[in-house]
């Protein structure tokens, strides 16, 4: 005869399964609650997740001097004022040479301008001076008419800047206060929290600082070679502005997706108006190998030694950032994961049965044998 189902078993197991999946439910609620606190909050939360990626950054200068025996304040006030000092020549690395090649590469640009003219005049496309002056007629028309809507976009664009302005500000200030009382912070929360907390969460806290170093210096290392072979390919093919082309591919690797878009874009912009055509659909066909070795070699095989995260998990990690919430969700992802995985591991320690150790072969044969 066939084996019937139990219907003692059947009703423990839905049982089971309706209490675990309300339980997942109750989950998932406080969840939902913690991310709408937070993004109403996000305006503080954000200057404090860049303040702490930037301590993580600097942290290994301001340590090495603080056990040299200088004062917190001043190992802090260093490290500050030679981040700011390396940010502007950053910043000056890229501005100052195309500044000076500005008239060149404006040449280039109204030539690169007239050879697609001509080549749009050719065939196949046979495009008539005619039909180039009616499409920009029909485009200031447009301009025109959504003079409102483009208002209200620089007004946009205005206030996004701002915001960027207020947020790096407050996040330099956080991230003196972070280098110089952070060992602090741990020893207090010990002495604010009650019970068992005042083990658990500083424990957690110091493995997920740990993790979050990590995760920038992989992301730094990344970004090396990105402009290393980026620097190369385009040293190799003449194309002008190649150091500050180098450095700008180096700071948009810390912006996933649109950093890689945008130093991209503007290499190939740059080859085109001074090398032309072909070197610029060559310019472009290395960005997009060395964007794929990245983003599926170097990026996953890196951040998942480092992070301890599998190379697909972070894949997945930063396509789940990106689809909720965008380029910061793209650039917190990896992190986030990465700390709910220290999270979960040190859940997984304090639940787990400690482990026996299996009794030696020795020990069997001295029970058998009577002394």
């Amino acid at each position: 005869m066939p084996a019937t189902l139990s219907s003692t078993k059947t009703a423990a197991a839905l049982r089971t399964s309706a209490r675990v999946s309300v339980e997942l439910l109750l989950i998932l609620v406080m969840a939902a609650v913690a991310l709408w606190i937070l993004g109403r909050m996000w305006s503080v939360v954000w200057p404090l997740i860049v303040g702490l990626l930037l301590t993580t950054l600097t942290w290994p200068l301001a340590r090495f001097l603080r056990r040299r025996g200088w004062h917190p304040a001043l190992a802090a006030s260093v490290v500050t004022v030679l981040f700011l000092l390396v940010a502007s020549g950053i910043v000056a690395l890229i501005a100052v040479p195309v500044a000076s090649q500005s008239g060149e590469l404006a040449d280039g640009v109204v030539e690169g301008i007239q050879k697609l003219r001509e080549w749009a005049a050719g065939p196949p496309l046979n495009i008539g001076d005619d039909q180039i002056t009616d499409a920009f007629d029909a485009a200031i028309a447009r301009l025109q008419n959504s003079v409102g809507s483009m208002v209200t976009a620089v007004a946009t664009g205005v206030g996004t800047v701002f915001n960027g302005v207020v947020t790096a500000v407050l996040a330099l200030f956080l991230m003196f206060f972070f280098l110089k009382d952070g060992p602090r912070f741990l020893p207090w929360l010990t002495r604010q929290l009650p019970g068992r907390l005042a083990t658990d969460v500083p424990i957690v806290a110091a493995r997920g600082w740990n993790t979050l170093g990590a995760f920038v210096r992989s992301q730094a290392f990344v970004g090396l070679l990105d402009a290393v072979f980026i620097g190369i390919g385009l040293w190799i093919l003449g194309v002008p502005l190649v150091l500050p082309l180098a450095v700008l591919t180096f700071v948009s690797a810390f912006v996933p997706i649109v950093g890689a878009l945008f130093a991209g874009l503007v290499a190939v912009l740059i080859a085109l108006v001074s090398n032309g055509l072909t070197d610029a659909l060559i310019v472009l066909a290395i960005i997009v190998v060395v964007q794929q070795l990245e983003g599926n070699v170097f990026q996953p095989v890196i951040q998942s030694r480092g992070l301890g995260l599998h190379a697909a998990v972070v894949l997945l990690a930063v396509t789940l950032g990106g689809s909720l919430a965008g380029v910061v969700g793209s650039l917190l992802a990896v992190p986030v994961a990465a700390l709910i995985a220290v999270v979960w591991n040190y859940v997984r320690e304090q639940l787990s049965d400690p482990a026996q150790e299996p009794e030696s072969d020795e020990s069997y044969a001295g029970a058998a044998v009577p002394s």
